[in-house]
């Protein structure tokens, strides 16, 4: 399976966007790392929800689930990061 048969192809740069805000936040040490998946999910929600809007095709569930799926794949690449290059 690829990645695009679930994430439309237009907003797979939200990926690498993503992990690089998650990274940033990390950074900050201002909040604690648990709760980076879940601000990265409200902010890919939000992120989608603009993208769908600036295209004339408003789709609030579709926004939503590609909001989750991106933060959810940023997440993923950043666990890969984790276990198989740091250690």
């Amino acid at each position: 399976m690829r990645m695009t048969e679930y994430i439309q192809p237009e907003l797979l740069i939200l990926i690498p966007v993503l992990y690089l805000i998650g990274y940033a936040i990390k950074k900050t040490s201002l909040i604690s790392s648990r709760f980076i998946p879940l601000i990265l999910g409200v902010i890919g929600i939000i992120l989608c929800i603009v993208y769908e809007v600036t295209t004339w095709n408003f789709n609030l569930f579709a926004a939503i689930t590609q909001g989750i799926l991106c933060a959810g794949a940023s997440t993923y690449a950043n666990q890969i990061y984790k276990q198989l290059v740091k250690k």
